[in-house]
C-alpha cells in the first residue's frame, strides 16, 4: 500500500493547483489535497492562520484515517506543513516544501502586502481578479486576500514560526527554492534549512515562484528524488 502524501497548496490558491500533480503521483503514493479554510469551495467566517490551517489538516486526516503523513507544502503551504511538525510531530512524516518564505519581518510583511490590494487589482489586473473568483467559489476573493494580507502582517509582527522553534523540528524537512523565485531568497531557505535539524536546501534551476509556470513533472522528479535518496 502506498504511503500517504498530503499537497498543501499556496496563498490565495486551492487544492486544484494540484490537479496534474496529484495524478502523476499517484502510483507513487496515496495522494490527497484539500482546500484550507476560506479557499476554494471551502466556506469560512474565520481570521486566516497558520495554526487555522494545520487544524484543517488535522482534520482531513482525522476524517481520512490517515495517522501520518508526508507532506508537500507549496508557498504558504509549507509554512502550514511545519506549523504541524511544530504541534502535532507524531502525524507528520517527510515535508518538502517549495517556494515557501521564512524571512517575515514588518518590512517584509509590509512589502507582501502592498501587493494584496483588491481595488487596484480589480482595476489594473482584471483577468487575476476573475481568476480568483473563479477559485473561492464559496468565499468573496476580495475577503480571501485582506484575511491574507492580515495573516502576513502578524506573520512579521510575531506570529512566525522562529529559528528556534525550527531546530526543535526533528522531521526531514527537504526545501527546495527556485533560481528564479523573486518572492523568496535563497539565502533565507538556506539558514532555515541549516536550522533543521534535519533540514536540507533543494535549489530547482530556472524554476519562478508562481506554481502554474513549473511544469507538473518537474515537481514529481523533486518529490520523488527526496524519497528515493
Amino acid at each position: 500500500m502506498n504511503q500517504p502524501l498530503v499537497l498543501l497548496h499556496g496563498a490565495l490558491g486551492s487544492k486544484e493547483q494540484f490537479k496534474d500533480l496529484k495524478e502523476l503521483l499517484s502510483n507513487d503514493f496515496d495522494v490527497h489535497t484539500l482546500n484550507f479554510e476560506g479557499h476554494g469551495d471551502k466556506a469560512s467566517s474565520a481570521p486566516f492562520s497558520m495554526r487555522l490551517f494545520a487544524t484543517n489538516v488535522i482534520e482531513y486526516l482525522q476524517e481520512h484515517h490517515i495517522s501520518k503523513a508526508h507532506l508537500f507544502g507549496y508557498s504558504m503551504g509549507g509554512y502550514v506543513a511545519l506549523q504541524l511538525a511544530k504541534s502535532q510531530p507524531e502525524r507528520v512524516d517527510h515535508i518538502f516544501t517549495l517556494g515557501t518564505k521564512f524571512l517575515w519581518t514588518p518590512e517584509s510583511a509590509a512589502n507582501e502586502i502592498k501587493m494584496l490590494n483588491p481595488e487596484k487589482i480589480e482595476e489594473k489586473v482584471p483577468a487575476f481578479a476573475q481568476k480568483l473568483a473563479a477559485i473561492h467559489t464559496k468565499n468573496d476573493w476580495k475577503d480571501v486576500m485582506r484575511k491574507t494580507a492580515t495573516m502576513m502582517y502578524e506573520l512579521g509582527n510575531g506570529a512566525k514560526i522562529t529559528t528556534q522553534e525550527l531546530t526543535q523540528i526533528q522531521h526531514k524537512v527537504s526545501i527546495g527554492i527556485g533560481t528564479k523565485d523573486h518572492m523568496v531568497s535563497i539565502e533565507e531557505s538556506k539558514e532555515s534549512a541549516a536550522a533543521l535539524p534535519n533540514g536540507e536546501l533543494h535549489i530547482l534551476e530556472e524554476t519562478q515562484h508562481i506554481i502554474d509556470t513549473i511544469p507538473s513533472e518537474k515537481l514529481k522528479a523533486f518529490i520523488l528524488d527526496i524519497i528515493k535518496s
